[in-house]
């Protein structure tokens, strides 16, 4: 199994409902995003897929939600922004833009260094 990943970033604040109805103070992060996907063969080009088009993927979902109060995304409806649902979020919408033939093994967000969240499907 051969794997790839990218890396990108995007500024955005978010505020989480706590139990009991309270909101947390909102706050912002630079959100650091890995995409690792893996494939059992190369392409003609002998690449897993190209890490350009990739990173494009990537950057079009982070660009939709860079610069904005993610508890007021779309995105999120009536869930909390937390690091663990915007991977899942990542991740669904990566999903729908690959070739079958390349697996998208998981997407982590890391919200300060040493606090991530990873999301993967199980098989």
């Amino acid at each position: 199994m051969f794997t790839i990943s990218v890396q990108t970033s995007f500024w955005a604040s978010h505020q989480l409902k706590l139990p009991g109805g309270q909101k947390e103070d909102i706050h912002s992060h630079n959100w650091l995003v890995e995409a690792r996907v893996s494939s059992e063969q190369l392409n003609k080009t002998g690449v897993v897929f190209d890490f350009n088009k990739l990173k494009a993927i990537l950057a079009g979902i982070t660009d939709s939600l860079a610069g904005s109060g993610l508890e007021d995304s779309p995105a999120f409806g009536q869930n909390n922004p937390s690091a663990e649902l915007i991977a899942q979020y990542i991740y669904q919408t990566i999903e729908k833009k690959l070739p079958a033939e390349i697996l998208l093994d998981s997407v982590t967000v890391t919200e300060e260094p040493g606090c991530c969240a990873c999301f993967k499907k199980t098989k």
